[in-house]
């Protein structure tokens, strides 16, 4: 199958073995992918990943093994984290915290970089009808935004800001704009903030937030100084929402944590239930989307993710 490998370098392969579902699990033919923050982390070093990346995915199901073939040609979207299945964490539907998990296009698991990939059946959700494509694309981040608010509880009235107007960034003013507390988003790019505006999120430019003036403070910068930058917009008490995953870490001062008591909540995946209800109702990704390419060109598609003005550059394998 065609598919794109990174090896210590990022490359298109026409050849790549395709994949073999295990029992229960699919085999999905992909549709369209999108490039992330984090995939253009693992080609930096992050979690020493080698195979086929890409975890933001939508598909047609193939084949169900041991499954019934109803699932056959259903348009999916599919969770990234596959856990053993018996484990405390597993039992609590919290196989993203699994000890043996494996993670699509991230750990120990093919991704969707490709024109097939393989799933456990209970990951997967179908689409509605009435959902493009295009937009289906951004379920797995949109959902990654809505876990912030079922892990953190907005009051009526909060403030909240969320630094970074990158992919991720968006998504999250957009998807905390449907809680009561009060949204600002901060970035570095007009043309990014007027997307985020466009959807009723308030922005303002990177550096203005008033110190200490947030009761909670979400970071989305993708960057390795966004958390220490983050933390200086927290009141005292007041909560942190570290987000980004980043290959390079920078020792950051914990002094203002501790002596103004902050709470430092990291999130990461959520659940694809909200986000396609979200996509259906409240949430408009089409303005996010900044390019689409072939999968023969999917390293043209990741120069172009890298530049500082794309948001989300997605691949057609259609």
């Amino acid at each position: 199958m065609k598919a794109v490998v990174f090896d210590r370098r990022l490359r298109f392969a026409a050849d790549a073995p395709q994949p073999l579902p295990k029992p229960g699990e699919a085999l999905i033919r992909i549709q369209m992918a999108g490039i992330c923050n984090t995939d253009l982390e693992l080609i930096k070093g992050y979690m020493d990943f080698s195979g086929i990346p890409g975890h933001e995915f939508i598909g047609r199901v193939e084949e169900a093994s041991g499954a019934s073939s109803e699932w056959v040609g259903k348009r999916v979207v599919g969770e990234i984290n596959c856990g053993c299945g018996t484990c405390r964490f597993c039992r609590s539907n919290l196989a993203r915290h699994c000890r043996d998990r494996t993670v699509v296009g991230i750990s120990g698991r093919g991704g969707c970089f490709a024109e097939f990939m393989t799933l456990p059946m209970e990951n997967l959700y179908v689409v509605p009808d009435r959902l493009s494509d295009e937009e289906a694309v951004f379920c797995e981040p949109l959902a990654a935004a809505f876990e912030v608010l079922e892990q953190v509880h907005i009051r009526p009235g909060e403030q909240v800001l969320v630094l970074g107007d990158g992919k991720l960034g968006l998504l999250l003013g957009m998807a905390l704009r449907t809680s009561a507390g009060r949204v600002t988003l901060a970035g570095r790019h007009a043309a990014k903030l007027a997307i985020a505006a466009a959807a009723g999120v308030k922005t303002v430019p990177a550096a203005t937030p008033a110190a200490g003036a947030f009761d909670i403070v979400v970071e989305a910068t993708g960057t390795p100084q966004g958390r220490a930058e983050a933390v200086k917009y927290v009141r005292p008490r007041g909560t942190l929402v570290v987000k980004s995953t980043v290959v390079d870490t920078e020792d950051w001062d914990w002094t203002p944590i501790v002596v103004n008591e902050l709470t430092v909540v990291g999130s990461r995946c959520g659940r694809f239930g909200p986000a396609l209800q979200a996509l259906q109702d409240t949430i408009l990704v089409r303005p996010l989307i900044t390019a689409v390419y072939p999968l023969e060109r999917a390293l043209e598609a990741f120069e172009h993710a890298r530049r500082p003005e794309a948001v989300k550059v997605l691949l057609d394998m259609r």
